[in-house]
C-alpha cells in the first residue's frame, strides 16, 4: 500500500476560491498554489489584481502561479513583467502557443532571461517540451505544465510523456515538472513512479488524498455502508 509520507512528488493546490487557499496555506503538505482564468471565471471573480493580491496577502512563503490573459506576444511581454512584479514567489504562466498555434517559446525565454519565473503551461507533447526547455534553459527557475490528465482522455498513456519532460528539465538548472490536470489520486502515486517534480490538485482531490493507503477490504466495507446509509437518509424502498 502506499503512504503519502512515502511520496516525493510536491503537491501544489489548484483553484480560485480564496478561502479554500487561505486554509490550504496553513497545510504543511501543499507546497504551493496555481490557478487559471478558467478557474476564475468559474469562481465569479472579474478582478485579476484585487483576487491576486488578496492570494499574495495569505500565501507569502510558497510559490503561486497566475496565467496571462493575452494572446499576442509583445502583449505577453506586458502582462507577464506586471504579473511577476506583484511579488518575488510568483510564477507566471504562459502558454505554449497562441491561439493559432504559433509557438510562445521566444517569449518565454525573453521572461526566463530577463528573470520573470516562468510557468509554461498547456504542453502536450515532448517535442512541445524539448523546445521550451531549450528556450528556459538558462533563465531564472521555471515549470514545465504537462496536462497529463487531459492527454490520458485523448487514451494516451501519459506516463511515458511525463517521464521524458522530467528527464529534460533535469539536465537544465532551475526547471520543474508539473503533472498537471489531474483526475484522480492515482495520479498523484504515478507522477511520484516517474519523478515528476509537482503534481497540481483541485481541494475536492487533495480530500481523497486520505484514502492513498488504505485497506481494500475496508475500503469496500466502507463503500457497502454509505450506500446503505444514503438509502436510508433518502427514505428510498421498494414496494411490496
Amino acid at each position: 500500500m502506499v503512504e503519502q509520507e512515502s511520496l516525493k512528488t510536491k503537491v501544489f493546490a489548484d483553484g480560485a476560491d480564496l478561502q479554500s487557499i487561505t486554509d490550504l496555506a496553513r497545510d504543511s503538505s501543499i507546497a504551493g498554489f496555481t490557478t487559471n482564468p478558467t478557474l476564475m471565471r468559474n469562481a465569479g471573480l472579474t478582478d485579476y489584481q484585487a483576487f491576486a493580491r488578496q492570494v499574495l496577502d495569505v500565501v507569502t512563503d510558497k510559490p503561486v502561479s497566475f496565467e496571462v490573459c493575452a494572446d499576442e506576444g509583445d502583449e505577453i511581454l506586458r502582462q507577464a513583467r506586471t504579473i511577476a512584479s506583484w511579488g518575488d514567489n510568483v510564477y507566471v504562466k504562459v502558454p505554449v502557443t497562441t491561439c493559432a498555434g504559433e509557438p510562445l517559446a521566444d517569449v518565454a525565454r525573453q521572461l526566463s532571461e530577463d528573470g520573470v519565473k516562468v510557468n509554461v503551461t498547456a504542453l502536450f507533447t515532448v517535442a512541445q517540451v524539448e523546445k521550451v526547455a531549450h528556450a528556459i534553459g538558462d533563465g531564472a527557475p521555471a515549470y514545465l505544465s504537462v496536462f497529463a490528465g487531459r492527454i490520458a482522455d485523448a487514451g494516451i498513456d501519459p506516463m511515458p510523456i511525463v517521464a521524458q519532460a522530467v528527464a529534460m528539465a533535469n539536465s537544465i538548472p532551475n526547471a520543474e515538472v508539473i503533472w498537471a490536470s489531474p483526475r484522480e489520486v492515482l495520479n498523484l502515486v504515478q507522477a511520484n513512479d516517474v519523478g515528476c517534480h509537482i503534481i497540481t490538485m483541485t481541494p475536492d482531490l487533495l480530500k481523497k488524498r486520505a484514502s492513498l493507503g488504505k485497506d481494500l477490504e475496508q475500503f469496500s466495507l466502507e463503500t457497502v455502508q454509505m450506500f446503505r446509509n444514503d438509502a436510508l437518509t433518502a427514505g428510498l424502498s421498494i414496494p411490496f
